[in-house]
């Protein structure tokens, strides 16, 4: 019988590997939804032996040797066996093989690395909606379960099924290629992945809904995949950008509640429990980006506001003129409601209260802006920073009403019913 941690150590050690095994494989079968089946018969291959034989040395190989077994018994039984043959032998002759039938062992042995920027791409495509993109992202490149992902974004685990047979089907019937886009498309399609990964880690950073203000599993998966990213395309300064601003933002993780698991915010975090290896990452990461010319992307110009966060060892040692600054080239980079609110908090933070409240007060309709909880809240800490208590009490009450996420509801609650001086603002 296995213990629990041999158990634990060889689950580790299958979801990192899944992603490649199945990247090979897709590439291998041209099926995303094939090479899943596949990856999942070895897995559970691993799962009956290794328990009692033991990992072996090189698990991904073993994986990979189980997985090819298995493809080739499918094709045997496979009616269309002759032309699954006669494609696989003229992609291999393409790739410069001699072979006319494939060559099984050649087909696994090219640059994964290659295989894991073709799924990723894949994964991410424009003709699948964002989360459907999300939830196969997840389960192909994050290794998480259905079950798993449906428990970090709260849908019934039917529903995520659904969505992933549905993209994977989608895929199929748009004849997406298992390739890296070509150089005119490149930009489009990487902009669909560098989205997917910025939304997985904010979800897990502050989330939408539920009983825990933060999901750090769904965090680490966008950082592990940002930086998997980072590995396979060096040269792009936006995935450079990202990596930067997720690295800065986790090393937040640890301060961000209390040992309750209530909130902490921005202000009032003890800045001792940052991170400092991530933050170190992350300030690399930016100036690789910007040795790339690639600072005035919008998520290294995030990036860099994070940065000025992670600088200062005390909030009052926060640049905040330096902040606003940036968000005002974010504001042109990246127009959107939510960057103006944030550069109103900023400016409030440099030059006074009733400064951010005009912005603010501008934002109030602002259609997109009606049922975000944020609005009421920055509103009802500017109120109170005036002294405007009765005003204070309603917007925060207001912000309240409007989020989903239990934590942050009781929070505004409180704040509502006992609004004072020394609060903070909801920057978190």
């Amino acid at each position: 019988m296995t213990d629990a941690r041999t158990q634990a150590a060889i689950e580790t050690v299958i979801r990192l590997e899944s992603a490649r095994l199945i990247a090979g494989l897709a590439r291998y079968t041209g099926d995303i939804g094939l090479a899943e089946d596949l990856a999942q018969d070895a897995v559970v291959a691993a799962l009956e032996q290794w328990p009692a034989e033991g990992v072996p040395r090189n698990p991904g190989a073993w994986l990979t040797t189980v997985a090819k077994r298995r493809a080739i018994d499918f094709f045997r039984r496979s009616s269309d066996l002759s032309r699954k043959y006669a494609e696989l032998g003229r992609s291999l002759a393409a790739a410069g093989g001699e072979a006319v039938t494939p060559d099984f062992d050649q087909a696994f042995s090219d640059d994964i690395d290659d295989d894991l920027l073709r799924l990723i791409f894949t994964a991410c495509h424009p003709v699948l909606s964002v989360p459907s993109r999300v939830a196969l992202t997840l389960r192909l490149l994050g290794g998480l379960t259905t079950a798993e992902i449906a428990r970090a974004y709260l849908v019934p685990e039917p529903a995520i099924a659904q969505r992933i047979v549905r993209a994977k089907k989608a895929l199929s019937a748009a004849s997406v290629p298992f390739e890296v886009p070509s150089s005119d498309q490149r930009p489009v399609r990487l902009a669909s992945v560098l989205e997917v990964i910025y939304l997985i880690f904010n979800e897990g950073y502050a989330a939408t809904a539920g009983d825990d203000w933060m999901r750090p599993a769904l965090c680490a998966e966008a950082v592990r995949l940002g930086r998997v990213l980072a590995q396979l395309a060096p040269a792009e300064p936006e995935v450079q950008g990202l990596v930067a601003l997720l690295e800065i933002q986790a090393s937040r993780i640890p301060a961000r509640t209390d040992a309750a698991g209530e909130p902490v915010l921005l202000l009032d975090q003890d800045r001792s429990r940052w991170d400092r290896l991530l933050i170190n990452r992350g300030l690399a990461a930016l100036q690789r980006c910007t040795d790339l010319r690639g600072e005035r992307g919008p998520y290294a110009l995030q990036a860099s506001i994070a940065a000025c966060h992670a600088r200062a060892f005390h909030p009052e040692e926060t640049d905040w003129a330096e902040i606003v600054a940036l968000y005002e080239v974010l504001a042109e980079v990246m127009p959107s409601p939510v960057v103006e609110l944030n550069r109103a908090v900023a400016i409030s933070m440099a030059f006074g209260p009733e400064a951010g409240l005009q912005l603010v007060d501008q934002l109030t309709a602002e259609p997109s802006l009606r049922s975000y909880h944020l609005l009421p809240s920055v509103r009802g800490d500017l109120l109170r920073r005036l002294g405007r208590e009765e005003e204070a009490r309603a917007e925060f009450a207001r912000a309240a009403a409007l989020t989903n996420n239990e934590r942050e509801r009781r929070l505004s609650a409180e704040r509502a019913r006992e609004p004072s001086a020394d609060q903070d603002l909801p920057n978190t």
